[in-house]
């Protein structure tokens, strides 16, 4: 069995759960990607995978995550080649996907659905759409993150493990598909597994609020908007939005304009 998530926390969760349960055993891999950003015009050819790396380069650019991708630390079009390899040579071989309902999750399962098509049947989803779980207190709580559920409560999420249907197979990637032609920015989940797109400038406007006339690290106001929003992103992302708004002289900044801890932002009196 092969377990494929889309956050690094999600690993260390389930491989613990893992360990309670010898029925879960198998290889955990990450989809690494962030697919609810960026642009996914000819995602699936040399051209459009280019284009988005350069996007990437340009969103890092000068911040705590620059180089990234140079060193090739993101790379799923080798990792789905090496499912793709296992599934052909194993017929015996499954996949479980396990999803939250997130953007993050929900986009990276549309892009990988299309490599999985071809071994439906052997191909799973474990979808934790609005599901209750008990968290480290013994509260009932409803996660929007896999590694919000504690280990021994993955014994219970196994269970909702479902094949993925032909029909699903068919329907999904032509929904991605109109996604991806739109070629917008941002994708915001509405519910179940349906996203919207916005722009790239979808984030701003929550994002100037925390912006305040007296001076504040970068990492403070991006701190405060991850805590606070109902919608959120990664901070590299959001990141280089406020760098955006620094280039248009929407705020004023001092300090060396970097990594996060290394400037400060105010609103322009």
């Amino acid at each position: 069995m092969i377990h494929i998530v889309f956050n690094e926390s999600d690993i260390r969760v389930l491989k613990e759960a893992i360990a309670l349960d010898e029925s879960l055993q198998g290889e955990v891999v990450q989809i690494k990607d962030d697919y609810a950003v960026g642009p996914l015009s000819n995602i699936y050819i040399g051209e459009g995978i280019d284009n988005r790396k350069q996007w990437w380069k340009t969103v890092l650019a000068g911040g705590d995550y620059e180089g990234k991708v140079e060193t090739r630390e993101v790379d799923d079009q080798k990792t789905v080649a090496e499912l793709v390899g296992s599934m052909r040579r194993n017929e015996d071989e499954g996949i479980w996907i396990w999803a939250a309902q997130n953007k993050h999750d929900v986009s990276g399962y549309y892009w990988l659905a299309k490599y999985m098509k071809e071994f439906q049947g052997r191909v799973f989803i474990l979808y934790l759409n609005n599901l209750p779980f008990i968290n480290e207190k013994g509260n009932i709580f409803y996660p929007n993150w896999l590694h919000e559920i504690p280990a021994r409560e993955f014994l219970k999420a196994k269970k909702l493990a479902r094949e993925i249907t032909l029909s699903e197979f068919e329907v999904d990637p032509d929904e991605w598909t109109r996604l991806c032609e739109e070629n917008k920015g941002i994708r915001i989940l509405e519910g179940g597994k349906k996203l919207v797109q916005e722009d790239y400038e979808y984030y701003d406007a929550e994002l100037k609020k925390y912006i305040t006339p007296d001076w504040q690290k970068a990492s403070k106001i991006i701190t405060q908007y991850l805590s606070k929003s109902k919608q959120t992103t990664g901070d590299a992302y959001l990141l280089w939005r406020l760098k955006e708004m620094i280039a248009g002289e929407l705020v004023d900044v001092q300090g060396k304009i970097g990594n996060m801890k290394e400037f400060e932002i105010k609103s322009k009196v």
